[in-house]
């Protein structure tokens, strides 16, 4: 269904590109991909928008709403740009950041170190106050001490406040009096109380949540201020909604309140449209393969719906905690979509270490200056100088003509590369785009072989700028038999919040009265998204003694024992397919409850999947180098019918070039999905 009053914009924000795609009220779609603006990526958003309501020819007036996924709590993070952070704990807690817990990213690597805490020594700080394990205050926090305490915050020039009083969640009054306190004492300090972020046991990561909270707020706060005084200038005076880690949207101002909610914003709106293409066409496991100019990124859906995880770690590389292989980033407990990721991308630089070894990554040229066949003064070899001299890429211009091609200056940035490895320039590229293969494999198998699941079982959709060039490739790497990449691949991550559900996590530690709390959460829920909320119960549960938990969905109805039971079967199946083994019902403890309330998106896939307009060229003939040069046909993906051909092709979208290797065969199916599957020789 398609809404009928205003338009709706969905904006996405890659480290390379900012992509919009406008629908209309009739549901015209139209894209528009714009090179990105840092450090202010709201510039981009601002200029993408009205860039792509002028060749819409729709007024800004008429935008009926703004949906943005952005990365730029993951950029602060990354970057370490964020506020100066005080912690505020009970007394000989203090140190509880610093100690984190035993885990180590790589067992055997001496010079690895931890991270470096969000907030430095000197500014985590005490209270003599104490709440025990059953909720007692023995005794309360003193208020005059609070107000010693914020003079001091005050002098020392902190800019945010993350509150973490030991055993809160069980008396979580007493946190939110000190952090009122704080915040009447400390006008303009973003304070956060780790109560209202994550309520739930484990001292270390609920401290850790609230400090990354409190840490990436003030910029939160001020770029999506600063965006919506950018898009009101411009006349759009639609309500923003942003992107969550767990997939749905949210109001920019609950998102202010509590920006660790939106860590992986971007990579989960692009996992979104996924969920709703492998509904669309009933596919029972899909693995969305998401490449865009910095990062790659994986992740897997079962029956139409992806993994969630309750915890993760940011900053670390692969933002997923996962086993023994934890511990390079900050932990982070707020519901996100199990994505794995690795540093590469278009615009990943390709660089000889000191052994003589290839590598392409983590290291980005960005959007400025870019790649170097970008012209834009980059002169540091990347993927996409490789893909432009091997002849994936168009040697004219990219993103419809909006970024122009100099493909000398890719080979001239690709030569001393190729001088210290003792190969000519195209064999070098090609040995660059292999190492990116064989480096996203690992994120891949990061969300299926490490779940229990064998990737082979599943169907692979690509998206991003540069996922489809790579997606057949990887698919055969790893044995994936089908590839899909849906219309409009370079952009889907935009595509993904027009289709996306508003949706508000409440989770509250286990309690002996569940449907009491259940009923708390419910309301907490329908108060912020209204009673049309279709609400859902989850519980993490675990075997006694472990750490971990896995989240089970709790059927509709009255809490009977029934109820109980059928989700106790449920988690003891899912422990048997994720780790091999399974126990029995007296081992079963349930740690949390959570409840899940949407408000289901206006706009189904099917609306805005649309073949774009044909580009009125001749299809021509390009030379494309797999291992030796092959002649290879460049069309489009108007020119690709339902009968299979075969490979090699190049298919080029607006937004994104499709790689046919030889050995594969494309079709397009009926949403206009480009097929890609292996010729039986």
């Amino acid at each position: 269904m398609i809404p009928s009053s205003g338009w709706r914009v969905g904006a996405d924000i890659g480290g390379t590109f900012t992509d919009v795609i406008a629908l209309g009220p009739a549901g015209e779609v139209v894209p528009m991909k714009v090179l990105s603006t840092p450090p202010d990526y709201g510039t981009g958003v601002v200029t993408a928008t009205t860039a792509v309501l002028d060749a819409a020819g729709a007024a800004p007036a008429a935008v009926a709403a703004m949906l943005h996924g952005t990365t730029v709590a993951t950029n602060t993070i990354l970057e370490m740009a964020g506020a100066r952070t005080a912690v505020v704990t009970t007394q000989g807690f203090r140190d509880v950041l610093e100690l984190g817990r035993l885990r180590r990213p790589v067992l055997y690597d001496l010079s690895w170190t931890k991270p470096v805490p969000l907030a430095a020594r000197r500014d985590r700080h005490e209270l003599a106050q104490r709440i025990t394990a059953d909720g007692r205050l023995t005794p309360p926090a003193d208020e005059a001490d609070v107000r010693a305490l914020a003079a001091r915050l005050r002098a020392d020039g902190i800019d945010a406040v993350a509150v973490c009083l030991l055993n809160s969640y069980v008396r979580p009054d007493e946190e939110r009096r000190v952090a009122e306190l704080l915040r009447a004492e400390l006008p303009g300090v973003y304070v956060t109380a780790s109560v209202d972020i994550s309520p739930q046991p484990q001292e270390f990561e609920r401290t850790s949540t609230a400090t990354v909270n409190a840490y990436v707020g003030p910029v939160v706060h001020g770029y999506l201020t600063r965006l919506e005084a950018g898009l009101r200038t411009a006349g759009v005076h639609a309500p923003l909604l942003v992107m969550q880690s767990s997939g749905g949207l949210l109001d920019a101002d609950s998102v202010a309140r509590r920006p660790v909610q939106i860590i992986e914003s971007g990579p989960a709106a692009g996992v979104t449209a996924v969920r709703q293409l492998a509904r669309l066409l009933e596919l029972p496991s899909v693995v969305a393969f998401d490449m865009g100019g910095t990062t790659a990124k994986a992740s897997l859906i079962e029956h139409g719906e992806p993994f969630v995880s309750a915890d993760y770690e940011v900053g670390g590389g692969m933002n997923a905690a996962r086993g023994l292989g934890s511990g390079a980033g900050y932990p982070v407990r707020t519901p996100s979509i199990d994505i794995a990721e690795v540093g590469s991308g278009g615009g990943s630089v390709i660089a000889v270490d000191q052994a003589g070894a290839l590598h392409v990554g983590p290291a980005s040229a960005g959007s400025r200056p870019g790649p170097a066949c970008y012209g834009q003064g980059g002169e540091l070899p990347t993927l996409t100088d490789a893909n432009v001299t091997l002849g994936y890429l168009s040697p004219d211009a990219l993103a419809g003509g909006r970024v122009a091609i100099h493909p000398d200056l890719a080979a001239k940035a690709l030569a001393p590369v190729a001088d210290r490895l003792g190969r000519d320039v195209p064999g070098t590229a090609r040995g660059a785009y292999e190492v990116a293969v064989s480096s996203m494999t690992t994120a891949v198998k990061a969300v299926t072989s490490e779940r229990g699941r064998d990737p082979r079982e599943a169907t692979m959709v690509a998206f991003g700028g540069a996922g489809p060039l790579y997606a057949a490739a990887l698919a055969r790497e790893l044995g994936i038999s089908t590839v899909l990449v849906p219309a409009h691949p370079g952009l889907f991550s935009s595509l993904g919040l027009l289709v996306a559900d508003t949706e508000l996590n409440e989770v509250a530690p286990y309690h002996p009265e569940p449907a009491a709390e259940f009923e708390r959460l419910t309301a907490k829920v329908t108060a912020e998204l209204g009673e049309d909320a279709v609400v859902e119960r989850l519980l993490d549960m675990r075997y006694r003694g472990q750490r971990f938990e896995l989240r089970i969905r709790l059927d509709d109805g009255e809490l009977t024992e029934e109820l109980f039971a059928a989700a106790r079967a449920r988690f003891h199946a899912e422990h048997e397919r994720t780790y091999g083994r399974a126990g029995d019902d007296s081992l079963v403890e349930i740690v949390n409850l959570r409840v899940r309330g949407t408000l289901p998106s206006p706009v189904a896939l099917e609306d805005v999947l649309r073949l774009p307009p044909a580009s009125g060229r001749a299809p021509v003939t390009r030379e494309c180098r797999f291992g030796a040069p092959v002649p290879t046909p460049v069309v489009t993906r108007a020119d690709i019918g339902a009968e299979p051909v075969d490979g090699p092709l190049v298919i080029e979208d607006m937004d994104a070039t499709t790689l046919v290797p030889p050995g594969a065969r494309v079709h397009r199916d009926r949403f206009h999905t480009l097929v890609i599957t292996w010729s039986a020789a």
